[in-house]
This record gives structure tokens, C-alpha cells and sequence, in this order.
């Protein structure tokens, strides 16, 4: 096992798989599905609670991504 992850060897198989399949070819059924963003942080200070938010939003927004 090699000490560093080289993510060239599984995510451009994955890429691949992903692209013959159909995944990044929007069909365009059903109703869109959008998330509201809420506005800007007023104190410009970031911390967690700030990416664990956005984390949640990207589950959420490739889940329906995936499902069409």
C-alpha cells in the first residue's frame, strides 16, 4: 500500500463509469429541485457550523442529482 492516496487511479474509473451511464446528461422531468442560499456571513467570520451547512446542501443537492 503506497503512504499517499492517489485519487487519479480510482476516481478516473469512477469518472468513466459515471459519464457511459448517463449521470452529468440532465433529462429534464419532474420538478426542479433548489435549495434557497441564505445570505452572507455579516461578521465575515467562518467556522464550522458554516461547513458542516454547505456539507449538508451538497448531499442533499448531488442526491437529487442522482436520482433525475
Amino acid at each position: 500500500m503506497t503512504k499517499a492516496y492517489d485519487p487519479t487511479s480510482v476516481e478516473g474509473r469512477w469518472y468513466d463509469w459515471w459519464d457511459s451511464q448517463g449521470y452529468f446528461e440532465p433529462r429534464g422531468e419532474g420538478e426542479p429541485y433548489t435549495i434557497i442560499m441564505p445570505p452572507p456571513n455579516v461578521t465575515g467570520e467562518l467556522h464550522m457550523g458554516h461547513a458542516l451547512f454547505v456539507t449538508v446542501e451538497d448531499v442533499l443537492l448531488r442526491w437529487r442529482r442522482m436520482q433525475g
